[in-house]
């Protein structure tokens, strides 16, 4: 019987964590599936398959615990698939290793870090390219970029575009239900929205700069932000202050603090604008989702981002606050919207898990075929 690894210890974790999710969900071959991570995170993925063990441990991600820990986990097995850069680097029981490393952020944005950070990731990216005997990437932004910063390898990059919940993500008709999360969050009646988190290459300093430049512009409209303004970490944390200090942005900028995941689908469809000035995005799922759930969606055509989202949302350059704050009025008042949405809704149907689950599970056995043979 083939016998396949994962590490799953990142389950949790924002993007990673969605693509291990998904995959776990699906997996339905007649193989032993051996699952490396916590077990009450793990078990309630594990759907479609009674075949299958979790070995458990909690290691922390990044350390020097883990390169100790981790290759004595792994068991015998046909294939290990690592679903981040950070790989074992000591001999691990695997014939086959395969690495998805979703961006190469840490090399394209390597001033922004600090130097043991930026060595170590630096270090972690390049062995993981290199010792991998199959590597993934979820866009062909991302293929360039790895090729860019770690060069060329005679085994090439596969890229599987991630696809989308669309049981969660959608249309939400029921009125009663989204007053209850607008009451819930306490939510404007009119609001533009950011989902995301909240690093420097994030580039949210400069919507909210953005924001605050429109003043009566966007008279009756708030920014609201999705998540925690503790959140804020690096020269970003100067933001908070900025915020504090304006009287047009303290009263017109608010965070939610946590939002469980079930209420994100909401806050969509309660927005009139999806905001996205991310400038790095390997894949970036928010503005899928906001398109998912019928909000019209304003873009930054930066990294991966004119990719994914194609010809389905409205663009702007994400260094230059003017443009985003003249596009985020010209969204606003746009007589398209409705045109927009029903062309994003179409769109986004192509994202499928069951997609990305099968051409991974046809990687992983021409891999393992390939060793066989």
């Amino acid at each position: 019987m083939i016998k396949i690894c994962i590490d799953a210890r990142m389950i949790y974790e924002s993007g990673i964590g969605t693509v291990i999710q998904n995959f776990l969900a699906n997996f339905k071959e007649d193989f032993l599936l051996l699952v490396i991570g916590d077990e009450k995170k793990i078990k309630p993925y594990l759907r479609n398959t009674g075949n299958y063990r979790i070995i458990q441990t909690e290691i922390p991600i990044y350390s020097v615990r883990e390169q100790l820990t981790l290759p004595l986990l792994i068991p015998r097995c046909d294939l290990f698939w690592s679903p981040h850069y950070n790989i074992p680097l000591f001999f691990i029981r695997a014939k086959k290793r395969v690495v998805t490393i979703h961006d190469v952020f840490h090399l394209a944005f390597s001033k922004s870090l600090s130097l043991p950070k930026k060595l170590f990731s630096a270090f972690l990216l390049s062995q993981a390219y290199k010792r991998s005997d199959e590597v993934i990437t979820v866009s062909s932004f991302s293929r360039g970029e790895i090729t860019k910063y770690l060069g060329y390898r005679e085994q090439s990059v596969s890229v599987i575009p991630c696809g989308l919940d669309h049981e969660l993500f959608r249309v939400i008709k029921n009125t009663e239900s989204l007053k209850m999360i607008q009451v819930k969050y306490n939510l404007p009646s009119k609001y533009i929205l950011y989902v995301g988190n909240v690093k420097p290459h994030k580039n949210l300093r400069n919507l909210v700069l953005a924001f605050s430049s429109l003043g009566q512009a966007v008279d009756g409209y708030k920014l609201i932000i999705v998540g925690k303004r503790e959140g804020f970490r690096t020269g970003d944390a100067l933001l908070i202050n900025e915020i504090e200090n304006d009287p047009f942005l303290r009263d017109n900028v608010h965070f939610t603090g946590f939002v469980q995941t079930v209420d994100l689908p909401y806050l969509y469809n309660l927005a009139t604008l999806f905001v996205f000035p991310s400038l790095y995005e390997g894949f970036g799922f928010p503005p899928l989702e906001a398109m998912a759930c019928g909000c019209p969606v304003l873009a930054s055509k930066a990294a991966s981002i004119p990719e994914i989202c194609g010809s389905y949302v409205k663009y702007f350059d994400p260094t230059n606050v003017e443009d985003i704050a003249s596009n985020i009025v010209k969204s606003l008042i746009a007589k398209d919207r409705d045109q927009f949405v029903e062309k994003g809704l179409t769109y986004v149907k192509e994202f499928l898990w069951t997609d990305y689950y099968d051409t991974q599970i046809s990687l992983f056995k021409r891999s393992i075929n390939r060793f066989r043979s």
